[in-house]
């Protein structure tokens, strides 16, 4: 399966709380699993550490790359393509709705067809495909 992490989650598996229940944990330890983190939650860390709201062990050009290489998380990039699905997710904040947008790239994330990734907010107790 391909999940993709939403900003929460990967914070939160890498700092180890325990905020993250033990379905999604499981998940994310499934080798099985393909796991991708997207450039807009990247965007979000950054944003979020240079304005003092989210503290970090390292700058997150240096903790980024790294917690994902540790963890075998795939950078997922976001398309134009992608972007202009924002429309059909529900409204929520830019981030959260850009983030699992990129399930919708034109080949060059996990998968092209929205269908066969499923993107998932592994920060709530269950985990749920967004694109059902």
């Amino acid at each position: 399966m391909k999940l993709l992490l939403d900003t929460c989650t990967f914070l939160w598996l890498n700092s180890g709380l325990s905020r993250v229940s033990p379905l999604a944990r499981g998940l994310c330890a499934d080798r099985d699993n393909d796991l991708y983190l997207s450039v807009v939650s990247a965007w979000e860390i950054a944003l979020k550490q240079v304005a003092g709201r989210l503290p970090l062990p390292q700058p997150a050009a240096q903790y980024l790359p790294s917690r994902r290489e540790a963890n075998g998380i795939a950078s997922l990039d976001l398309s134009e393509e992608a972007v202009l699905q924002l429309p059909k997710l529900p409204p929520r904040t830019p981030a959260s709705r850009a983030i699992p947008s990129a399930c919708f790239g034109n080949g060059s994330g996990p998968s092209g067809n929205p269908r066969k990734t499923l993107c998932c907010k592994l920060s709530d107790e269950h985990y749920q495909n967004l694109y059902q």
